[in-house]
């Protein structure tokens, strides 16, 4: 069943995936892909078995080549089904951000238009050195979101945003790393390994702290500046935690903790 559909997702070993399989149009995206999008991540992100998110291709060579032309013509003319696209785009890429669970995208080949905003929006890139990236609308006289615009200019700057951008550029992996659009770049025999090691040394920590630290991130990056109550009661309930009791007691006794704590049941 997995094979015909545009996006699924499953979970082995502890990492959920979610992986892009419209491979005959290289992953560029529909609107039903980003509906998908949406759906697979709420899908892993209340599995208990899933502690991070990794999303990646099954196309050779390609992560994303953006969003599906084709559509953008049939929706130019039409004002309601262009604010459905917009709204598509909208919740895709906020799920992406959103998730409880950290999220990694693997990325192997061309990540162009939409793939590099999907990208953006993951807490950690990692990419092969044959991976380039790109972000287009002023070939095509589009403007972007300004979520998208946003969320690129946090990653890697106002003045590297605005080159990206307007120029149109391409840019290579190791031109990625160097701007930190991409936080590690591997041979490509070596990426999966790469991303697997990282995202089970997150799953082996406490997943109370990591889910909530990852909710105090998102805080800071909307803007707030100073603990509110739900905060503060964050702080208060790591300290009343099993995990907190096994993370100290395991410190001080030199062996390996046995963190429990899992989203499924109360924090």
């Amino acid at each position: 069943m997995s094979d015909k559909l545009n996006i699924y997702q499953y979970t082995d070993n502890g990492i959920g995936y979610l992986v892009f399989n419209r491979v005959e149009k290289h992953n560029a995206m529909s609107m039903q892909m980003w509906f998908d999008l949406e759906r697979g991540l709420a899908i892993l992100d209340s599995d208990p078995a899933a502690k991070v998110i990794v999303l990646k291709s099954n196309a050779p060579r390609t992560f994303s080549a953006g969003g599906d032309i084709a559509l953008f013509q049939e929706i130019a003319d039409n004002p309601d089904m262009r604010d459905k696209y917009r709204l598509a785009i909208r919740n895709g890429q906020r799920a992406v951000a959103r998730t409880m669970k950290p999220t990694i995208a693997m990325i192997n080949g061309g990540c162009f238009g939409a793939g590099t905003t999907i990208a953006t929006h993951c807490d950690f890139r990692f990419a092969s050195t044959n991976s380039s990236f790109g972000i287009t609308p002023t070939k095509i006289g589009l403007v972007y979101p300004l979520n998208d615009t946003r969320q690129l200019v946090d990653l890697i700057g106002i003045a590297m945003a605005r080159r990206m951008l307007l120029t149109a550029q391409i840019l290579s992996g190791d031109e990625a790393l160097t701007c930190g659009l991409i936080d590690n770049l591997c041979d490509a025999d070596a990426l999966e390994d790469a991303v697997k090691v990282f995202a089970e040394t997150i799953a082996s920590r406490s997943q109370y702290s990591v889910q909530t630290i990852k909710k105090t991130l998102r805080c800071v990056m909307d803007g707030q500046v100073d603990d509110d109550l739900e905060t503060a009661e964050w702080f208060n309930q790591a300290h009343e935690g099993e995990d907190f009791h096994e993370g100290v007691s395991a410190f001080l006794e030199k062996r390996t903790p046995n963190f429990k704590w899992s989203s499924d049941q109360e924090s």
